[in-house]
C-alpha cells in the first residue's frame, strides 16, 4: 500500500474509498472490474484487528483477519485499484477527499467504510484479554468455546440477552450483573435459562500464564470462567458523514438504503459504519452491492452527459451526427 503522496493531485476518481476493511474492498474490487477509476483510502485501524481467527466466512473459515485483507489489497491492486496509507481529514462539496497531511483526491463519488470502535468497560483486564479469550459477538467466537464455563458482564443493556444467547453454546453460563441493577423480568428469564447469576461488582479478571482463569467480585469471590462475554459500547466511525450532513436514525446513526445510499447524493456508508451487527462476510456483501449500485447511478450520469453532447451537437451541425 503506498502513501498519501503516492496520487497525483488532480486525478480525478470515479468512486473515493475510505476505509479498506472488507467492505471497502470488496466495493473496491467490483467496481474495478466494472473498469471503473477506484482509490481506496485506509488508516490501518480494523476493528478486528485484536482477533486471530474469523469464523462464519464461507471459504475463509479461521483465517485471519489480516490475512484476508492482505489477500484483498493484492486483489484490488491487480484490478488497477490505487491503494493509499493514510487518513482522510474531510470532504469538502464537490467530493474534493483531503487526505490529512497529503494531496486532494477529486472523486465522483464517495464511498465510506470506516467502520466503528469499541468502547470497552473500565475493569482491569478487560482491555488486555479482548479479542483473545475476552470476547463479543457468540456467533463468531460461541464455538470455539462451546461446552467451556462462560462468563457474561452485565456492562451494557444487551448483556442479559447476550447471555441468553450464549446458553446455546454452553450449560455452564454466569452472568455478573456488576452495576447494571437487574429487573424481575430479566432475573427470572435468566433462572428459566439455566443461567447463574453472580452477584456482586466486579473487581477484575483473573489471568494466570496469559489464560483468563476466572472474574474476581469485589466482595472477594472468584468464579472460575475460561472465557467472558462482554457487550461493548459501539461508536460509528462517522465524523466525514456528519460533516456531509447525512441523516440519521433515532439511535444516531447513519441512515442508509439498502444498498448504503445516504441521505446526500454521491454519498455511501457500507459496514459498520452503518450496520453495528455486520460480520465480515455481511459487510463484504454490502461492499459489493453498494458498487453495483454506484456503478449504476455513474452509468446514468455518463448517460445523461453523452445526450446533452449529442443535442448539442445536433444542434451545432445536423450532418455530423447520426
Amino acid at each position: 500500500m503506498s502513501g498519501a503522496s503516492g496520487s497525483a493531485v488532480g486525478d480525478v476518481f470515479d468512486v473515493v474509498v475510505v476505509g479498506g476493511g472488507a467492505a471497502g474492498l470488496n466495493a473496491a474490487l467490483v467496481l474495478a472490474r466494472a473498469r471503473r477509476r477506484v482509490v481506496v483510502v485506509d488508516a490501518g485501524e480494523p476493528r478486528n484487528a485484536p482477533a486471530a481467527h474469523m469464523q462464519g466466512f464461507l471459504s475463509r473459515e479461521g483465517m485471519s483477519p489480516a490475512a484476508l485483507l492482505e489477500v484483498g489489497r493484492k486483489e484490488v491492486a491487480g484490478y488497477g485499484v490505487e491503494l493509499i496509507e493514510g487518513r482522510v481529514d474531510h470532504i469538502d462539496p464537490g467530493f474534493f477527499v483531503h487526505l490529512d497531511g497529503g494531496p486532494v483526491l477529486k472523486a465522483r463519488r464517495v464511498l465510506v467504510a470506516t467502520g466503528l470502535r469499541d468502547e470497552l468497560p473500565e475493569i482491569p483486564g478487560v482491555r488486555e484479554r479482548w479479542g483473545k479469550d475476552l470476547l463479543h459477538c457468540p456467533y463468531c467466537h460461541g464455538y470455539e468455546v462451546r461446552d467451556q464455563p462462560v462468563g457474561v458482564l452485565g456492562t451494557h443493556p444487551g448483556a442479559v440477552d447476550q447471555a441468553l444467547l450464549l446458553r446455546q453454546w454452553s450449560g455452564d453460563v454466569v452472568y455478573f450483573p456488576h452495576t447494571q441493577e437487574l429487573a424481575d423480568e430479566q432475573r427470572e428469564r435468566l433462572l428459566a435459562r439455566d443461567v447463574y447469576i453472580a452477584d456482586g461488582t466486579v473487581k477484575w479478571l483473573v489471568v494466570e500464564d496469559d489464560r483468563l482463569r476466572g472474574v474476581e467480585l469485589a466482595e472477594g469471590a472468584v468464579v472460575p470462567r475460561s472465557a467472558v462475554f462482554v457487550f461493548p459500547r459501539m461508536v460509528p466511525r462517522d465524523a466525514l458523514l456528519s460533516d456531509l450532513g447525512c441523516e440519521r436514525d433515532e439511535r444516531g446513526w447513519v441512515t442508509t438504503d439498502a444498498v448504503g445510499r445516504t441521505s446526500m447524493f454521491g454519498v455511501w456508508a457500507v459496514g459498520n459504519v452503518a450496520d453495528p451487527r455486520a460480520l465480515v462476510v455481511t459487510a463484504a456483501g454490502k461492499g459489493a452491492a453498494a458498487a453495483f449500485a454506484l456503478n449504476h447511478d455513474l452509468v446514468d450520469e455518463d448517460v445523461e452527459r453523452a445526450v446533452e453532447e449529442y443535442r448539442a451537437a445536433a444542434t451545432a451541425d445536423p450532418s455530423a451526427v447520426r
